[in-house]
């Protein structure tokens, strides 16, 4: 079944975003099985960072939960919220990117 994960960032965190980003960049590239697409959030204007999105296939909400718990932000106390949904995927079309 598709996950949705958001998670957004604590306030005045970019600090702590970089520093664990390259543990971040490996965990995720280490868990593309399943993965639909996944990437940063970004603030009103475009350019700042403010959180992570991912649509992911998982065996069920327990193995979602289990993906986040082992995340380097998550687990660097990072994330102010995080929200895992079921997903269901109506138009799911490759992009020209």
């Amino acid at each position: 079944m598709l996950f949705t994960i958001l998670m957004m960032d604590k306030p005045e965190s970019a600090d702590l975003r970089q520093a664990t980003g390259a543990a971040h960049r490996d965990y995720m590239m280490a868990n593309t099985d399943g993965m639909r697409l996944g990437g940063p959030l970004l603030a009103p204007d475009g350019e700042t960072v403010n959180g992570s999105m991912a649509i992911k296939e998982f065996t069920d909400r327990k193995a979602a939960e289990k993906f986040v718990a082992n995340e380097p932000y998550n687990k660097a106390g990072l994330f102010e919220t995080v929200i895992i949904r079921p997903f269901k995927a109506v138009v799911d079309q490759p992009s020209d990117n």
